[in-house]
């Protein structure tokens, strides 16, 4: 299997750790020092090798971070691992309700004047250390660079992975790499610049139409890339190119020359002179330090010129993205037909939802990777956001409660996020009803035609509608970008009051809304969608650009949960709609005990 069930961190661990870091701290004459989540890619998934704030505190979670004092150590996160941390954490660690508490206002509080703070340059952007400077300004907290004080007491850290790179062909992504080197070094020259830095491994995947598999669950690979204003590229990276992936880079008109990962600095510090283009969102301070010590040379802050190329999908992607969703909804509907057969007995645990389910999906002989660790969910444990069951949390689904499963797969043609709350049993009447208003912002989202030029942002409040009338709500982003055969969580597009971003064509998001009751029950609904065009209305301003939402995944909603008296006619009617084309769409694909459990469920309400 890909997912794992050990025990990967405990509490117990935690003091020791603190305690030898502490005394690191110390030595070197520092008042604190920074553990961020992230690695020097600053991506939100980390090899082993780089999990350094779970090695040390015993959090899990894809995000936060560790401010240790000589007295307190706050571990900051976000509301989807508010739950999680505190089981996670021994009491000498401080859970710091995050963004609400901001880590400048935290440390001019917690730390004397003239105190030092360390951090590792590498692991923190140009971005978030000036915001944080700009947050302490007043108090004389100095933030010093240092090397990393986990890694000298972490004696028994894993290896950097060191992977093979594969070729993602023209036929999967839509366009060659040298015409999009040379497109986007045309927008560079025209923009003054002479080079411009890439410090984030998706968007050189997706530059050089390359992938990886030095990150569980996201098919990159560790490496940094210039690009200059002639469209070539200079790619530092110390993963295994053999010669099938030398004669792609050398297949086009540019020239990709081969470095080793540690020749990026002096690569950088003999740019004398040169322009330089960064997006200080993603590069690390360290970067910057190299680049400013340079002669003559000047730095121009830019957004990754990646980002929005990446993020708005080729028609091949799109078409790509189809069929990946087809087939992993039809593993879907396999899977949860022997759930219904098997989970009301009561003799299924966590674990064994999470094995079959990858076990369907790898029936499909096309799983490269699962795109993340499996989320399932029994009962209270569905209220923990991104919950990861192990030995020791595996639990019954007991008959009577809700089991929450969020999952995906990695396809050579598509990457897929699906979420699905089923009722084990009879349920009680506040699941029924929780379910329904998660489902109606979901369907919200499904339906909404919008003038281009809209954020996510402005949408995000669309999902949330039917809870706020019930006085409640969800703690994370209604949506988050999604890759072609790329990382899970893709910017810059989203759903949710952070995303500022309009939203263009091609563009694949997921629609999650949720509901979680804490000590019960967690309920999460989720599709993946694609903005495109909208057709014009009769009656609709002649001129105005619209877009609108196609829905990429095909699995039932579990219609035991729905209570349609609290549907209006058009939600009625999209559901409906949804089902029979669920129904047109994996009928084909599934035989046997699967089809019948898919015609009686996609029935109409």
């Amino acid at each position: 299997m890909f997912q794992t069930f050990d025990v990967t961190s405990t509490p117990e661990t935690g003091p020791a750790r603190l305690q030898a870091l502490r005394a690191e701290i110390a030595q070197r004459g520092f008042d604190g020092y920074l553990v961020p989540h992230a690695d020097r890619f600053q991506g939100e998934y980390t090899a082993p090798s780089d999990e350094r704030l779970a090695w040390l505190t015993g959090f899990t979670g894809s995000a936060g971070f560790c401010a240790v004092l000589p007295d307190v150590a706050g571990v900051f996160v976000d509301g989807r691992y508010r739950v999680q941390v505190r089981s996670q954490v021994a009491d000498v660690f401080t859970p710091v309700p995050w963004p609400e508490v901001q880590l400048a206002d935290w440390l001019k509080e917690k730390m004397p004047d003239g105190g030092k703070l360390g951090f590792d340059p590498w692991l923190y952007t140009v971005a978030q250390l000036r915001d944080l400077r700009d947050g302490l300004e007043g108090p004389a907290i100095t933030l010093v660079p240092s090397d990393n004080l986990v890694d000298v007491v972490w004696t028994d850290r894993p290896a950097p992975p060191r992977n093979p790179v594969k070729v993602q062909p023209v036929t999967r992504t839509g366009e060659a790499f040298s015409d999009k080197c040379r497109w986007l070094a045309e927008a560079l020259e025209q923009a003054g610049q002479r080079q411009a830095f890439i410090a984030l491994p998706e968007s050189i995947c997706w530059l050089l139409n390359l992938r990886g598999s030095d990150i569980p669950r996201n098919p990159v690979f560790h490496a940094y890339a210039v690009l200059a204003w002639t469209g070539d590229v200079h790619l530092f990276t110390d993963a295994q190119i053999d010669a099938q992936v030398r004669a792609h880079l050398q297949s086009g008109a540019i020239e990709v020359t081969l470095h080793p990962l540690a020749e990026v600095v002096p690569y950088l510090a003999g740019l004398d002179g040169a322009t330089v283009q960064i997006d200080p969102a993603s590069t690390p301070q360290a970067i910057l330090d190299v680049l400013d010590g340079r002669d003559a040379a000047k730095v121009v802050e830019a957004q990754d010129p990646c980002i929005l190329p990446k993020a708005r999908k080729t028609e091949v992607e799109i078409e790509g993205s189809r069929e990946a969703h087809l087939r992993d909804g039809a593993a879907m509907v396999r899977f949860l037909a022997w759930l219904d057969a098997k989970a009301p007995s009561g003799d299924l645990t966590e674990i064994d939802v999470v094995r079959k389910l990858e076990e369907f999906r790898r029936d499909t002989n096309a799983l490269q990777d699962i795109s993340f660790e499996t989320i399932a969910g029994a009962g209270p444990n569905g209220a923990i956001v991104h919950y990861r069951v192990n030995e020791l949390t595996n639990r019954v689904v007991h008959p009577g409660e809700v089991l929450l499963v969020d999952s995906g797969g990695q396809y050579l043609d598509g990457t897929t996020d699906i979420t699905r709350t089923v009722a084990i049993g009879d349920v009680g009447e506040e699941e029924r009803t929780s379910y329904t208003r998660v489902l109606q912002g979901m369907v919200a989202i499904s339906r909404v035609r919008f003038p281009k030029g809209v954020r996510g942002s402005d949408l995000d409040a669309l999902a949330r509608y039917p809870l706020w009338l019930a006085g409640q709500d969800y703690d994370h982003g209604t949506g988050h970008g999604v890759g072609a055969y790329l990382s899970v969580h893709e910017g810059p597009q989203g759903l949710s009051r952070r995303s500022r971003t309009p939203l263009e064509a091609g563009m694949i998001l997921s629609n999650e809304p949720g509901y979680y009751r804490e000590g019960a029950f967690g309920i999460r609904i989720e599709n993946l969608i694609v903005v495109r065009p909208a057709p014009a209305l009769p009656g609709g301003d002649a001129g105005r650009e619209m877009l609108h939402f196609e829905t990429l995944t095909h699995v039932p909603l579990d219609r035991r949960l729905i209570d349609v008296t609290l549907l209006s006619h058009d939600e009625r009617a999209w559901i409906d709609r949804y089902h029979a084309d669920t129904l047109a769409l994996i009928g084909p694909r599934v035989e046997g005990s699967a089809l019948e459990w898919l015609t009686a469920a996609c029935a109409p309400l």
